[in-house]
């Protein structure tokens, strides 16, 4: 019997369940490590997607967090009373609001954004060698093509 064309082989769907579950357990640790204290890992994750620009509009990070408006609504308003965000109508549409960094969820933003490549740089350094870590500089170029 032949193999259908557009068939996963099982080693590339190991691969890939592999690679996200990583990607996560990073991501996780990394929010860990940049704010443990008054943000959740939702809030910290909205703060540094606020600040790459990413969305802007509470539909469209609902959206990128994959959640649903509603939890987005209710992490919005803990951001916007811990006075990190503000919140304006959009001029070309009254019904969307315009999410915005305040000056303190700038300096948070890019405080957590420090935090946690400095804590991935010591890891990094700290838990491999040479020619580890030019393995996966090399891994991040190649699954940099994903992105592009």
């Amino acid at each position: 019997m032949q193999r259908e064309q557009n068939a996963i082989e099982p080693t590339v769907l190991a691969a890939s369940l592999d690679v996200r579950a990583v990607v996560s357990r990073l991501r996780r640790r990394i929010l860990q490590v940049t704010d443990a204290e008054d943000l959740t890992p939702s809030q910290a994750s909205v703060l540094m997607r606020i600040r790459r620009g990413d969305a802007i509009t509470a539909s469209a990070l609902a959206a990128a967090e994959q959640v649903r408006q509603q939890s987005m609504a209710v992490t919005l308003s803990s951001l916007q009373q811990l006075g990190l965000i503000t919140r304006s109508p959009d001029p070309s549409d009254g019904r969307r609001q315009i999410i915005e960094l305040t000056e303190a969820g700038r300096e948070r933003a890019e405080g957590n954004r420090h935090a946690g490549v400095e804590w991935l740089a010591r890891a990094l350094q700290e838990q491999y060698d040479d020619a580890e870590r030019e393995t996966i500089a090399e891994a991040m170029r190649l699954l940099g093509r994903l992105t592009s």
